[in-house]
């Protein structure tokens, strides 16, 4: 059984930083790809990044490319998501996803079976 819990969600100023982390059980391969999904109340979830193995680079989300970043701790099973130069259209619940494979699909919701429960950012101007 996969389990994801997230954490360091929080409020922030705009132009503020926030790292959220991710910790997985259950994954196969501590290689496995993890990614990052957010929502806002009335909008489709959209996905933010990804990361897989190390022969596949991360993926970012059009919005975010630039200001944030994906990292993983393989040793601790641990995705991570530093979030800087924050605005308040970064505000949303934050997700993180699994699926157990090396490579990462297409960023979508679709694609990921496995979710944590979300964490709230909110970003103040």
């Amino acid at each position: 059984q996969v389990q994801l819990v997230e954490s360091g969600g929080g409020s922030v100023q705009a132009g503020g930083s926030l790292r959220l982390s991710c910790l997985a059980s259950g994954l196969r391969e501590s290689t496995d790809c993890m990614a990052w999904f957010r929502q806002v109340p009335g909008r489709e979830r959209e996905g933010v990044a990804n990361i897989g193995g190390e022969l596949q680079g991360p993926m970012y989300g059009d919005s975010v490319k630039g200001r944030f970043t994906i990292s993983r701790d393989t040793a601790k099973n641990t995705s991570y998501l530093q979030m800087d130069k924050l605005t308040p259209e970064d505000t949303a619940v934050y997700y993180c996803a699994a699926i157990p494979q090396y490579f990462c699909p297409v960023l979508r919701t679709i694609n990921f079976p496995f979710w944590g429960q979300g964490t709230q950012v909110t970003v103040s101007s």
